[in-house]
């Protein structure tokens, strides 16, 4: 028998609780940091972040009260967007996708993360994930959701998402 909450499995319900999920391993070879994603429970845990080895932290919330200012060492960069079918992600991918890369080029661990890590911060992380490892949505969506159960961008970011992969498709086509 599965127990569902709200229409959530158990299982998704427990994701939900964890703060903080790994998405991406570091690598020592080419010493890359390692990607996480979580909730804002986990940016606010120092203890946490400095188990983890944060050292960039990329906030994606509507609310300043809510964002973690740079402290101990930590980089932040932030993302000012609801969570809202009606939110314009579009002109964050970029910079937000830059942002991760330059710091997992540089061997430092980032964490992304909304409130619940749930819908915005899932979709920059498929964001990245698409554009740097050339995943389409669904793809990307499956890795991450393989890592953090609960994760579902909402219809907004997801309609954004798959434009956006049309548009990562003509830039850079496939080699056959």
């Amino acid at each position: 028998m599965m127990i569902r909450f709200d229409g959530m499995k158990a299982e998704e319900w427990r994701a939900m609780c964890t703060p903080i999920n790994e998405v991406l391993p570091a690598d020592e070879r080419s010493r890359r940091g390692a990607l996480y994603i979580g909730s804002w429970l986990a940016s606010a845990d120092t203890e946490l972040l400095d188990s983890y080895e944060i050292r960039q932290i990329v906030a994606v919330l509507d609310s300043e009260m809510a964002r973690i200012p740079p402290s101990n060492g930590r980089s932040a960069y932030n993302i000012p967007i609801a969570d809202s079918v009606c939110a314009d992600l579009r002109p964050y991918l970029e910079g937000a996708c830059r942002c991760i890369s330059d710091s997992l080029a540089k061997g430092n661990n980032v964490l992304v993360h909304c409130q619940q890590g749930i819908s915005r911060s899932a979709a920059i992380v498929v964001a990245y994930l698409m554009r740097e490892k050339g995943m389409g949505y669904d793809e990307a969506l499956q890795a991450v959701r393989s890592k953090r159960l609960c994760v579902k961008p909402n219809a907004g970011f997801e309609s954004t998402l798959r434009d956006w992969e049309k548009e990562l498709r003509r830039k850079r086509p496939l080699i056959l």
